[in-house]
């Protein structure tokens, strides 16, 4: 599915109502283990009532899993009191809104549309996918995907997908 997405950037028919919350627990639930190795804190902030989306769970599971990675990534080499994740949901102007944010270093103000790019990397062992895909998938669900720094430290990625019109 995802190399199909990859070459046509649109959803196959296998398109379902999503809702971003159980999304966000089954990363969390996936990740448990990691974080505990890497000695990572994580929050939930979830709206209650949350709108469903559609579109590809699986593909949605990705998208957070890459986002929450890149974020314990940019932690490893603070304090461990300072190893915090957050994720955050939440409905706004018709559409749902995930947000992933670290108190890691931030990303440079130039290159926070670059990150999106393809093969653009700012790690030493990276690829420069990961993000490039995020935002193909993102944008396949007819959403956007942005970066911003947070006012003390760190940054928070973003992604908000449409909710299903009743």
């Amino acid at each position: 599915g995802l190399r199909l997405l990859l070459k046509k950037g649109e959803l196959q028919e296998h398109s379902d109502d999503v809702d971003l919350n159980e999304v966000i627990r089954d990363v969390v639930n996936l990740m448990r283990s990691d974080l505990i190795n890497r000695n990572v804190t994580l929050d939930t902030d979830l709206a209650q009532k949350l709108p469903a989306i559609t579109g590809d769970r699986v593909q949605l599971q990705q998208v957070l899993l890459n986002l929450a990675l890149n974020a314990c990534e940019a932690i490893a080499d603070c304090d461990s009191s300072e190893r915090q994740l957050l994720i955050a949901s939440k409905s706004e102007n018709g559409t749902v809104r995930v947000s992933v944010t670290d108190r890691g270093g931030g990303v440079h103000e130039k290159k926070l549309e670059q990150v999106f790019e393809r093969f653009f990397t700012t790690k030493k062992e990276g690829m420069g996918l990961g993000l490039s895909i995020c935002r193909t998938i993102i944008n396949a669900h007819g959403g956007e995907i942005w970066a911003t720094n947070n006012g003390d430290c760190g940054a928070t990625f973003h992604f908000s997908v449409p909710i299903v019109r009743s």
